[in-house]
């Protein structure tokens, strides 16, 4: 085996090609490899060779690489794995992948991948599967030369889908590995299953009341962009989408003052866009995994509806919708400490859901959504998604097609879309759009009177540099040790307090939260978090203005 691995990365790879520098250290997270495009050639050939090998440990099921840096600016790039249920790369092969971005030279390279296929007992004799795709970046193309030299030094079968969104990719593989059960791996299966289901949805809303089907789409200039104006050839004016920040040519205006993360920071509108007031704003990332709702009022005030509002929108639909049809299922959700805390209070005591909170990373989310019949999640960002256990989906479709009863059988087929209309591998923006405007068409509610259903807690979220730890799904800050004791005490002077840190999973910057009572204390409590968190940490990091 030795000789076999050997040979492939010398001979075949052409790993001559990309060296690493050693002027970087890389990590894979939750959001895989992040970094500035020029320092990533050499990760990206090697992360191509790695990918090869996770499909040959799984006998050549079709595994998946994405380029793309998501939300970061344009200058970024990255590189996520997905895994054959078109999940995100397993926590143990995160390990092996941030070695082999950091191996030293080709020797180290060698070394690694043989102990991956001792250890993995990968046999020579499956031909690797992979499927490709990337973001608009002008850097992506380049580093997708890189990947292909990795792929095909293990003479894989790929398939490069060229520019797409990284939700597509993940729902590719789900449809390959499933033989088709769940789709075809191709864009028309995807815009056809999700689409499909919401126009049979939309068919049995009768009155909209206060909803309104027209859409100001903010696509971050971006991917989602591209792909939003392929989906309306499939939406046959179900939506009526008018489309802006949708120049994915010039790449500096990537993410920039636009996009999901963009609104949700800094809880403002997005640029490039007339604003209007009651008009409904969907606004995606840089790879469409993420999707926020906004609208602004008579008075030019700003509100935001963020991952928290579609969860809870979600969430009490998914449990009306069972009631209804009288099945019995275990339906929860998962929040991470970011989200409101009224987001919980509401679905706990109102909506009569249990609620779970794990660290901040979809990985944790979408691992915990799996202990519930239905597990819904969505971080505060906007990426989330529903679960539905393989039982639960052959019990609704079988009591469909034997119900008598008019209005379960209705109930147990607005099941069935909705279960046909997610992209349960992933966060994906197009998915959650669609399930957002059916339960709000359903509602026949306004974005006024979705976002009338609870009070947002004044929050604002920070940043600041260093190295921090934490505990307690990241509540809990155990270094520097002493801080948390500070944080508590100035939480205490502020009704309906709260305040946590943690470091970034996405950038070099530790990230500070806050909220209370109301948007003056939300903002003195976070100054006063900040100022403590660059106090105690030796003033090594950006003071707060």
């Amino acid at each position: 085996m030795d000789e076999w691995i050997e040979k492939v990365v010398k001979q075949s790879s052409n790993i001559e090609l990309y060296p690493n520098p050693g002027n970087q250290v890389f990590k894979y997270g939750v959001s895989g490899i992040r970094f500035s495009s020029e320092h990533l050639d050499h990760v990206m050939h090697r992360m191509g060779m790695l990918v090869a090998l996770r499909s040959m440990y799984f006998k050549s099921a079709a595994v998946g690489l994405m380029i793309t840096a998501s939300h970061n600016p344009q200058n970024d790039n990255g590189v996520k794995l997905i895994d054959t249920q078109g999940e995100m790369l397993d926590t143990s092969w995160e390990e092996l992948a941030t070695e082999l971005a950091n191996a030293p030279c080709d020797q180290d390279v060698c070394v690694i991948l043989i102990n991956i296929a001792k250890k993995y007992a990968i046999s020579s004799s499956f031909t690797p599967c992979v499927f490709i795709g990337r973001d608009t970046r002008h850097s992506s193309k380049r580093l997708l030369d890189a990947v292909l030299y990795g792929v095909k030094a293990f003479k894989s079968n790929f398939e490069d889908f060229g520019i797409i969104t990284t939700p597509m990719l993940h729902f590719f593989i789900r449809c390959y590995n499933t033989n088709g059960l769940y789709g075809q791996p191709n864009e028309y299966s995807y815009y056809t299953k999700l689409t499909d289901s919401f126009k049979t949805l939309r068919k049995m809303c009768s009155d909209f009341k206060n909803y309104s089907p027209i859409i100001e789409f903010d696509g971050a200039n971006g991917v989602g962009a591209l792909k939003m104006k392929d989906a309306l050839v499939f939406l046959d004016e179900t939506l009526i989408i008018n489309m802006h920040n949708d120049d994915i040519l010039t790449t500096e205006k990537l993410n920039f003052k636009c996009g999901a993360d963009y609104v949700k920071s800094n809880q403002c509108p997005p640029t490039g866009m007339a604003i209007k007031p009651h008009a409904k704003y969907v606004s995606v990332d840089g790879d469409a995994d993420r999707i926020i709702y906004s609208f602004i009022d008579e008075n030019n005030t700003f509100y935001l509806l963020d991952g928290d509002r579609i969860a809870t929108l979600v969430t009490g639909y998914i449990k009306d919708l069972f009631t209804a049809s009288g099945l019995e299922i275990n339906v929860g959700l998962v929040q991470t400490a970011y989200s409101n805390g009224n987001s919980t209070k509401y679905v706990t005591d109102k909506l009569r859901v249990p609620v779970a909170c794990v660290p901040t990373g979809v990985k944790y989310l979408h691992h915990k959504a799996k202990d519930y019949d239905v597990g819904i999640y969505f971080e505060a960002n906007g990426h989330g998604t529903l679960l539905f256990k393989d039982a639960v989906r052959e019990l609704i479709r079988n009591q469909y097609a034997i119900e008598k009863d008019e209005k379960k059988s209705l109930a147990l087929k607005k099941l069935i879309c909705i279960v046909d209309m997610t992209n349960e591998t992933v966060g994906d923006a197009y998915s959650d759009m669609l399930i957002v405007e059916t339960v709000l068409c359903e509602r026949g509610w306004s974005l006024s009177d979705w976002y009338n259903t609870y009070s947002d807690l004044p929050n604002r979220l920070a940043k600041d540099r260093n190295t921090f730890e934490t505990d307690d799904a990241e509540r809990i800050c155990v270094k520097p040790v002493g801080l948390q004791e500070i944080i508590n005490s100035i939480v205490s002077k502020y009704p309906m307090g709260r305040s946590f840190v943690r470091p970034s999973g996405t950038e070099n910057v530790v990230r500070i939260y806050a909220e209370a009572d109301t948007k003056i204390n939300a903002d003195k409590l976070a100054l006063e978090v900040a100022t403590a968190v660059y106090d105690i940490a030796g003033g090594e990091g950006k003071r707060p203005e």
